[in-house]
């Protein structure tokens, strides 16, 4: 996208990685939209190429829609043709838990958020350099939100 990925590196912002976001079930479906609480809480996942962030090129941070917490930066952000919002890294690792998945007849694995628990998507092997990974991510499970231009350059 915007940078030579074999120098890439994360921009981590601070936050509190061990304050863990717990909600009812009810109270998720009132703060989240229903199509939000079906990817989010029940694992769903959106239409291909039908997310607001699959051909999002802006600078800034990726966010989890549920809890806020920071995931992706968009400098590890990536166009894999797959119809979601790709990227090769996470913020640190701190920012997702993995989980097997077995559901729909596969064996993949899950990406949650490592703060409220929600669905993220999935993690795959096939990305570029210099990881080699995918997250394939779901845009209503993200926030963007925009860097701030920075008034000394």
């Amino acid at each position: 996208m915007h940078m030579d990925r074999s120098s890439w590196r994360p921009s981590v912002r601070r936050h509190n990685h061990d304050e863990i976001v717990e909600r009812s079930e009810d109270e998720w479906r009132r703060l989240l939209s229903p199509e939000e609480y079906r990817v989010l809480r029940e694992a769903g996942t959106e239409p291909p190429f039908s997310g607001e962030y699959v051909d999002l090129d802006d600078e800034g941070t990726y966010r989890c829609r549920a809890c806020g917490n920071p995931l992706f930066a968009s400098d590890a952000k990536f166009h894999s043709g797959s119809g979601w919002p790709s990227f090769f890294a996470t913020l640190s690792p701190e920012t997702v838990r993995l989980r097997k998945d077995t559901s729909h007849g596969m064996t993949r694995t899950e990406v949650l958020c490592a703060r409220c628990g929600s669905h993220l998507g999935h993690l795959f092997t096939d990305g570029p350099k210099p990881t080699g990974l995918r997250y394939c991510v779901n845009s209503r499970a993200l926030a963007f939100e925009p860097a701030v231009a920075d008034d000394n350059e």
